[in-house]
Order: C-alpha cells, then sequence, then structure tokens
C-alpha cells in the first residue's frame, strides 16, 4: 500500500472512479455529486490537493484535501484543520474500509501540517456513510443548509449537509 500525490497522468482514472461513484450514489438513492471537468482534477494535482492510495498497482481510493472550506464550515473554518473532499472508492476494494485507511494517513498528514481538527461532509442523509464516519472516529457534528452555494458544486445546494469532525489534540 502507498500513499501519494495524485499526477496529471491519474486524471483520466480519477474521472472514472467520480464517474463510478456517481453512478454508485444513484443506485443508492443518494444525492449524486456533478461530474467535474477535468481541467478541476488537474489544478487539484497542480496544488497537490489531490491523493490517491495504491493498493497492488491499482488505484484503490482518491481524495482531495484542503485548508479552508469557509462556505461550509463558516465559523469554524478559521480552527485549524484539514478538511477532507470527495473520498473515492474503487469499487473493486469497496467492502475493505479502506477509509480506515485514509483518516489513518490524514491524521498523519493534520499534524505535520499543524492541524488540530480533521473534517469532512456529506450531501444528504446518507445513514451507511455516516455510520463509516462515526464508526471511524469522527463525531458528528450538525447538519447544515447551504441554500445558494457560490464556490461548491450543486449537489449542495439547499439540501441538508452533515458535518464531521475529529479533534486530533484529545
Amino acid at each position: 500500500m502507498e500513499i501519494k500525490n495524485s499526477t496529471i497522468k491519474d486524471v483520466e482514472s480519477i474521472l472514472k472512479l467520480y464517474k463510478e461513484a456517481i453512478a454508485y450514489q444513484n443506485e443508492k438513492k443518494g444525492i449524486p455529486w456533478q461530474m467535474l471537468e477535468s481541467e478541476v482534477v488537474e489544478n487539484e494535482i497542480q496544488e497537490n490537493r489531490q491523493w490517491k492510495l495504491i493498493i497492488d498497482n491499482e488505484i484503490a481510493c482518491v481524495w482531495v484535501t484542503t485548508f479552508d472550506d469557509v462556505e461550509i464550515w463558516r465559523d469554524k473554518n478559521s480552527e485549524p484543520s484539514v478538511y477532507l473532499h470527495r473520498i473515492t472508492t474503487n469499487a473493486k476494494f469497496r467492502g475493505k474500509n479502506i477509509l480506515s485507511l485514509v483518516i489513518a494517513w490524514a491524521k498523519d498528514f493534520a499534524s505535520k501540517n499543524n492541524k488540530t481538527f480533521l473534517r469532512l461532509d456529506t450531501a444528504g442523509i446518507n445513514p451507511g456513510l455516516i455510520t463509516a464516519y462515526v464508526k471511524n472516529g469522527f463525531k458528528f457534528i450538525a447538519t447544515t443548509t447551504i441554500e445558494t452555494p457560490h464556490n461548491l458544486p450543486t449537489h449542495y445546494n439547499n439540501v441538508p449537509i452533515c458535518l464531521f469532525e475529529m479533534n486530533l489534540s484529545a
């Protein structure tokens, strides 16, 4: 197993994983993500914010990090945090708790970047995902709504957003 930054060569694979995730979200009757343009992923890669977990020479999971998420986290955004977005597991690796590997890495990443919190969110009420986050050490914080997101994908528009955090100093 290896975790490292995604590269431009990975863009096609990342977009394929996102497409598969959207199909899975639709199948589960969840709120599906909107498909991203390749330029968005390329920009995240150039900013060293797009990550991949590789198992047996195959991308098992991808995700994005940021240190700023004011539109979702509002006043709490001022607290030193790593925000995880679009955690996407390759269907071949579903059910193997790949999320626990991402979280272990994210704790170390947060520590190296002097951050106190790991935070993530999910659009809509997704019991399976909520259970997975809590099982992996996140605390459910609140449900919020963003009536008109300005810099967020449309799946955040006027739906319940569940917020989760892990206090790394506790």
